[in-house]
């Protein structure tokens, strides 16, 4: 085992800034033998349950960290990116915190214009939180770079207060100019306070060859070019270091490297998955939500039937005893509250005139959903089976795919708030994948080859949304792309680059 391990490393969900997926961040760790690893992706959460459960899986302890900016007053206006300190849960508790303050960051988006934390935002929120001072880069040497170290001093006091026993002066040792200036002042002020070293790499990538690619990376962030100058850059130490290379780095600080372990030692806390949690869908009636439904879907049959020609009572059993079998796995699966709210706001929806689609997808074969007007076709009449789309033998969370006219969606959408409350209701998040095609447009763009050559290049690669062709495929299939590859010497270094970024996270969205 080794006597050190990396607390502060980006996975791909810090967008165009980390390169390493979460399994391989997990692999990098075992194969480095090292018991613990900590997670500290730029301004999100994203990757905390999927690094969780692959770090259990492969018996690694899971160190669930976030690095955020962090508000300066001097720097309010300023374009540059804001200083950022890391912040590691402890407990259960200390992961609700950074989950608060992460999504209080973006909450307030439209006053702050960007996401940070400020003082205040942790006053209150720092119980079992971690705090490590974010090294050349953080705020404290920020303020020293920027000759102001009273000031640097009096906000240490301030961190120090909100962190009693918990805050930790971290050192780092990529190389760069600003950790030269800085270290100095960071060993003065922790010998002097008392206050323990701890040594990180700020890792974005997985191994030292993979900087020219992690660089061709930042320049598709940044919208620029790689021979540019006044661009951000990383160094070629920003990569999964092995304890061994830590330690060497570190000799003269040996207490540096073995407050990593104690980091870990007081950390016992993994996020796991849930079941999902329901809303309760409350019955003007008083009804509870099986009663609700029940009267709800054979109310709404009656008066599908009636809208229907030649209805003979032959035809009327047939359908209500296909509504009281689909009723009875609902309830047995636990669902009633599900269709009561999304009839609910589908209803509402058509009360004002906003265009809904007819339905799509397995739950066009449910019954009940077409008596409660979530859809519009008749299952029964076009032969489509319920099992599709709910099975106890198979149990999941139903899915109704609902298409709303996209100018007058988000009415729909303040609705649901309002009538469930905002707290209740979210959007669900959607990265888009650097695939082959993207890959290579973005990085022949950034290493500035002709246009004209990158789309030659692209329309070799095979498109089918359906089942996307990875890049390795394409090359082996397609004999004039192994040749240009072979032959050309700008084509070899962008395609050995977008081998190395494809499936990367290019942004987030929302579905």
């Amino acid at each position: 085992m080794t006597g050190f391990v990396h607390l502060r490393t980006h996975t791909a969900y810090s967008l165009l800034e980390g390169a390493i997926k979460v399994k391989d961040l997990v692999a990098l760790a075992k194969s480095n033998n090292m018991p613990a690893v900590g997670i500290g992706d730029t301004n999100n959460m994203f990757g905390a349950l999927e690094f969780a459960t692959s770090c259990a899986k492969e018996g690694i302890q899971p160190i669930m960290g976030v690095q955020v900016e962090f508000f300066l007053p001097s720097l309010k206006n300023s374009p540059d990116p804001f200083p950022s300190i890391f912040l590691i849960a402890q407990t259960e508790k200390g992961y609700q915190n950074l989950m608060w303050l992460i999504s209080h960051a973006y909450e307030d988006l439209p006053n702050r214009g960007r996401p940070y934390v400020t003082l205040g935002d942790l006053e209150g929120k720092t119980e079992d939180v971690l705090f490590l001072s974010g090294g050349a880069q953080g705020p404290l040497g920020h303020l020293i770079l920027k000759n102001k170290k009273a000031e640097a001093d009096r906000l240490l006091n301030a961190f120090l207060a909100l962190f009693p026993d918990r805050a930790y002066m971290e050192i780092q040792r990529h190389g760069t100019e600003d950790e030269f200036k800085t270290e100095p002042y960071f060993i003065e002020k922790a010998l002097a306070l008392h206050l323990p070293f701890v040594a990180t790499n700020n890792v974005y990538f997985a191994t030292r060859e993979m900087y020219e690619a992690h660089d061709a990376l930042l320049c598709v962030s940044g919208g620029t070019y790689v021979n540019e100058t006044n661009r951000r850059r990383e160094t070629e130490h920003h990569y999964f270091k092995s304890g061994d290379e830590m330690a060497s780095l570190f000799q003269d600080m040996p207490e540096a490297i073995l407050n990593t372990l104690q980091i870990m030692e007081r950390c016992s806390f993994m996020p796991e998955a849930s079941e999902p949690l329901l809303p309760p869908f409350e019955s003007p009636s008083g009804r509870d939500e099986v009663a609700e439904l029940e009267a709800q879907a054979k109310a709404g049959l009656i008066a599908r039937l009636n809208d229907k020609e030649n209805v003979d009572s032959e035809t009327v059993k047939t359908y209500e005893e296909r509504l009281a079998y689909e009723l009875g796995i609902i309830v047995q699966m636990g669902f009633p509250g599900y269709f009561l709210i999304v009839s609910d706001f589908i209803k509402w929806a058509k009360s004002k005139d906003i265009p809904v689609g007819p339905g799509r997808g397995s739950g066009a074969g449910s019954l009940v959903a077409w008596s409660l007007l979530i859809t519009d076709i008749d299952p029964i009449q076009f032969g489509l089976i319920f099992e599709r789309f709910l099975n106890p033998e198979r149990v999941s969370m139903p899915d109704f795919d609902i298409d709303f006219c996209q100018e007058r969606r988000d009415e729909v959408i303040r609705y649901v708030q309002q009538r469930y409350g905002s707290e209740k209701v979210a959007h669900i998040i959607t990265f888009g994948t650097l695939q082959a095609r993207a890959v290579l447009r973005d990085v022949g763009r950034v290493l500035q080859m002709p246009y004209m050559q990158v789309d030659r290049i692209c329309k070799l690669v095979p498109f089918n949304p359906a089942s996307p062709c990875t890049l390795q495929e394409a090359i082996d299939q397609e004999p004039l792309l192994q040749r240009m590859y072979k032959e050309e010497e700008t084509v070899t270094k962008l395609v050995d680059i977008s081998l190395q970024l494809e499936g990367l996270y290019r942004h987030a969205s929302t579905h």
